[in-house]
This record gives C-alpha cells, structure tokens and sequence, in this order.
C-alpha cells in the first residue's frame, strides 16, 4: 500500500501531581485551550479536553507521525510551563510523572465527549483515583498501586 492511513482516537488522563486542586476556575478553560494548541500543533486533532481540579481528560486523533509517549510528554510539559506564568499561585504547578491512555472506537467518541465534558457533574461523586481505577479495570489493565499514583 503506497499511503499511510490512520484514524486512532484516544483518550488521555493525567493528573497533578499528588493530585493537588490546582486547576481552578481562573485557569480552567484557558489551560484546555493551551492544551487543544498543542494537541494541532502536533497534528493531533483535539475533539474534546476537560477535566476537574485535579486531572485532565484529553480526547484527539494520535497523528501517525508521533508516539503517544512523545504526544503526553510535550502537552504536560508545554502546558506546565504555561501555568507557571499564570500568576505566583502557579509557580509549584507539576503533572504527574504518568498517564493513561486508552483507545476509543469510533462509535463511541460521542459518548466520550459528553463524558469529559461533564467532569464537573462526575466528580461529585467519584473522586479522580476511584475514576482512573474504573477505567483500568474497564480496560484490564492490570496495576499496583504502589506505581500509579505520584
């Protein structure tokens, strides 16, 4: 086959780290924003970013020219920096070292967005770590708790 054709969405969560509530209202939108930019500049076609105080959820097209690895490292590396210059209460900003990724089909990236865009709601009830441990488990991933959390 001479082209190279590709449709993987996934959907990507990583937190603060030690799951401080540092993503607060003043920031919130904006850091999505920043985030999205990242995700095209990389020709990772961003379809939905939220998340809560602590974490962020990120849904986009993986280009076929980057590596999830490489693809997370330079969103929490570009948007930590960002932070940083959002004001003093930002300077001690950190990602956590990890992440999870998960693949989407695409029958179900509609029920995804509606999923990170309803964070706010979700998290009424479940906190991050009970979150990120269903997802593991819906996809079975296995885990030590020892490593997940940072």
């Amino acid at each position: 086959m001479p082209q190279s054709l590709s449709k993987v969405y996934i959907h990507i969560i990583f937190s603060t780290k030690h799951r401080k509530n540092l993503i607060d209202e003043q920031i919130e939108n904006d850091l999505y924003n920043y985030i999205g930019g990242i995700c095209k500049d990389l020709e990772c076609n961003p379809i939905q970013v939220g998340g809560h105080k602590n974490h962020v959820h990120l849904l986009c097209l993986l280009s076929r020219k980057i590596t999830q690895m490489r693809l997370v490292q330079e969103v929490k590396q570009g948007s930590s920096k960002w932070i940083k210059t959002m004001g003093e209460q930002y300077s001690d900003f950190y990602w956590q070292d990890g992440y999870g990724a998960f693949s989407v089909s695409p029958k179900n990236v509609d029920s995804v967005i509606e999923y990170i865009k309803n964070q706010h709601i979700h998290h009424q009830k479940m906190s991050f770590e009970q979150e990120f441990r269903k997802f593991l488990r819906n996809y079975g991933i296995d885990f030590d708790e020892r490593y997940v959390w940072d």
